[in-house]
């Protein structure tokens, strides 16, 4: 067999191959591309050793199934990730074609090179690397890797909550996250929740002349701007009554391990936000605003017309994109509940508007105090030479929920990317040297849990 560097190179040369297929799920004309790398996933399970592997067809795009259960007494782990990417749009902001995967500065570029499918790969590629060598696993191992996880992911919401005691596992382990630092290994253990819909506003039978009715016609667009700053003020206080009630603050001792992280503000903005100033609530530090707090955003709002050259048209209606953040201990329903209200309240006159969910997930935060999350911590030590540290994040991943409600089993958040990894954004990567660093320490991992 190859030594553990040439397999490691191996694998990155798969990964590429895997980075090439355009596996967007939110959109219909890539059904083809989901199955060729669904395919190509179940394909990489039976080449790492699973005894049983299937393709399950219950939405869009197909969950893939893995498993192999030759340890009898050893702990059951159960690997997730997801297989779909996000759309590659601008495509004119791309150094490289985003499907076409490029190797930079040590880096690899291509959408989905590090969400999801380059830190997916890490645990299939450690998997077969320990089959490889020893013909057997230290632990029993089971794999659910989605195709749905960034257009909503009701296929594994609702396979999960029927089917238990197949997924039965002491814990589960997700390669989906980031490392604070680079060099400095991170485990996450908490993630703010998700509610993602649309606002509704129609007002007019037909869009209108602008001149001939302007001034006396209500503007759909103009509404949707007053409801949104009725929800949110200008220093980013969410409005919406009862909101924050279930807010729980991080405890003293969380507070005082974040404030000793390598931070640099300077850098974290024009870095990573590439803006002119952090804005939101006062008086709060960027990890409480991006990991303690929750949100409102707006993500496009369409409506009349945005054509090039001029129409002076009042539009019939409009449509805004706009979710929530969630933190402990809120709950979606109790918060879209809280949020209807409060736009029926302050929706102007004249036009009517229906706010209409479309997916969301709750947050979630583990107790690091345990078995599977400590020996993670060790395992990324040893490989990188530095003390874990313990982090919250602020994106959400809905299957930690799911595991906790359905399977009662914490989630290891091992990851692998970095704050600069430029996640939905042109120009993702993913260091090549973690995705390495990352086949080592779950290896080591994965040892530790069957010793």
């Amino acid at each position: 067999m190859p030594d553990i560097e040439s397999f490691k190179k191996q694998a990155l040369d798969e990964l590429i191959e895997l980075l090439k297929i355009p596996s967007i799920s939110t959109l219909p004309e890539h059904e083809p591309d989901m199955r060729k790398a669904a395919d190509t996933v179940e394909a990489a399970l039976l080449r790492a050793g699973m005894t049983r592997t299937e393709q399950i067809h219950r939405a869009n795009h197909p969950l893939v199934y893995g498993e192999w259960l030759g340890a009898p007494g050893k702990p059951t782990l159960l690997l997730y990730g997801h297989y779909d990417v996000q759309p590659a749009d601008p495509l004119d902001e791309w150094k490289s074609p985003p499907f076409e995967p490029e190797i930079r500065d040590n880096n690899i570029y291509a959408r989905g090179a590090t969400d999801d499918k380059g830190q997916t790969w890490i645990l299939v590629k450690a998997v077969e690397w320990l089959m490889q060598r020893d013909g057997k696993l230290p632990i029993n191992i089971k794999f659910l890797v989605e195709g749905e996880e960034e257009c909503g992911g009701e296929a594994i919401e609702a396979y999960v909550a029927e089917k238990p005691a197949q997924l039965a596992a002491d814990a589960a382990i997700i390669c989906d996250s980031e490392m604070f630092a680079p060099g400095l290994p991170s485990i996450c253990i908490g993630l703010r929740g998700i509610v993602y819909g649309e606002l509704h506003v129609e007002a007019a039978r037909q869009d209108l002349h602008s001149g001939v009715y302007g001034g006396a016609a209500p503007n759909p667009i103009m509404a949707i701007a007053e409801i949104l700053t009725a929800l949110k003020d200008k220093d980013g206080h969410i409005l919406i009554p009862g909101f924050y009630d279930r807010v729980v603050k991080p405890a003293p001792a969380e507070a005082e391990a974040w404030a000793s992280l390598p931070f640099d503000e300077k850098e974290y903005l024009e870095k990573e936000i590439g803006a002119t100033a952090i804005t939101g609530e006062p008086g709060l530090s960027v990890f409480d605003k991006t990991w303690a707090r929750p949100t409102l955003e707006v993500h496009g709002i369409r409506g009349g017309f945005v054509g090039e050259g001029a129409k002076t048209v009042i539009p019939a209606r409009a449509v805004a994109k706009m979710s929530m953040r969630l933190v402990a201990d809120q709950r979606p329903d109790e918060a879209i509940s809280q949020l209807k209200a409060a736009i029926a309240t302050v929706t102007p006159k004249g036009v009517k508007a229906e706010y209409k969910f479309l997916h969301g997930a709750g947050p979630s935060l583990v107790n690091p105090d345990n078995k599977f999350i400590h020996e993670s911590a060790l395992a990324m030590e040893e490989v990188f030479g530095k003390k874990t540290v313990y982090i919250r994040s602020g994106g959400s991943i809905p299957i930690v929920g799911l595991f906790d409600t359905h399977l009662g089993i914490p989630s290891v958040l091992m990851g692998f990317g970095l704050p600069d990894d430029n996640l939905h954004s042109p120009n993702e990567k993913f260091h090549v040297p973690n995705f390495y660093n990352g086949i080592d320490a779950v290896i080591r991992y994965l040892e530790r849990l069957g010793a």
